[in-house]
């Protein structure tokens, strides 16, 4: 009898080994992770560096739409956002969408963030989106201090970069060469449109209607934008363009044009123009 128990606790022990696998088999595999976009932002990744170029294509849709409602070339638009965000670099673009530097007035009713800027924590406006900031930024504009600059062609950013210099929009003497440095450097300019007389007087007039309503309003809000200040680094022991590009969030090409500067290194001492 023996004899014949072993084929049969054989064949058991295999059944048994084979229902075993079967069950495991059946149970659901774990699914696999979801795979990372390539731009989130983690501990372990660097925020990415948007260039000029990069810049002047995001925005130059949203540049000539406020110079086809307002007058505003898109190419002083995006000469000003360029310089003021460091391209878009800059913690308060990237954290408020923030691309003028427009603080918070009491009116202002939507998000702010804080940030260092002429007093410790400053405040600042924050956007949904960069559009809005675009925005933000030429109703900003619309105060008596820049209405003769709208009575300027649209596609004259020559007399705009001097325009905004000369009505005290930035503190920089060289604001208005640094603007025209970009307009034509990057060829900004082909964004800008040429307008017909008639279309030119009526835009004239509803932009300078609206200037004059908010005029009794402009005490409250002048405190809303500090002129811009371009800020002066002197180069340390060390220092290399790529280092001081990233330290003041724009790029060495920027950093060139800013400071006129060759493919050469910066010197110890070197007094640069970085953008604020």
């Amino acid at each position: 009898m023996k004899i014949y128990l072993i084929p049969f606790i054989i064949l058991m022990a295999v059944a048994s080994s084979c229902s075993t696998r079967k069950v495991a088999s059946s149970k659901p595999r774990p699914a696999a992770p979801a795979s990372r976009p390539s731009n989130t932002i983690t501990e372990t990744t660097l925020v990415r560096k948007y260039s000029a170029d990069d810049y002047i294509e995001r925005f130059k849709a949203i540049a000539i739409k406020e110079m086809n409602s307002y007058g505003i070339p898109a190419s002083i638009t995006l000469a000003q956002g360029i310089l003021e965000s460091g391209s878009g670099n800059s913690s308060l673009a990237r954290e408020a969408n923030n691309h003028f530097g427009i603080k918070c007035t009491p009116e202002w009713k939507g998000k702010t963030i804080l940030k260092d800027d002429d007093q410790i924590d400053d405040c600042f406006r924050v956007y949904s989106n960069p559009e809005e900031s675009f925005r933000d930024h030429s109703e900003f504009l619309k105060r008596k201090r820049y209405a003769s600059l709208f009575e300027l062609n649209k596609d004259d950013y020559r007399g705009w970069a001097t325009g905004l210099k000369a009505a005290g929009y930035a503190t920089n003497p060289r604001y208005a060469e640094l603007l025209i440095t970009l307009v034509e450097r990057y060829d900004l300019s082909q964004y800008d449109r040429k307008e017909g007389y008639i279309e030119k007087i009526k835009r004239e007039d509803k932009v300078l209607t609206e200037i004059a309503q908010n005029i009794p309003e402009e005490k409250k809000q002048e405190t809303s934008k500090a002129p811009v200040e371009m800020k002066i680094y002197e180069v340390k022991q060390g220092d290399t363009m790529y280092s001081i590009a990233k330290r003041f969030a724009i790029t060495v090409d920027e950093l060139k044009i800013l400071n006129d500067l060759g493919t050469g290194d910066v010197k110890l001492g070197q007094l640069l123009l970085v953008s604020k």
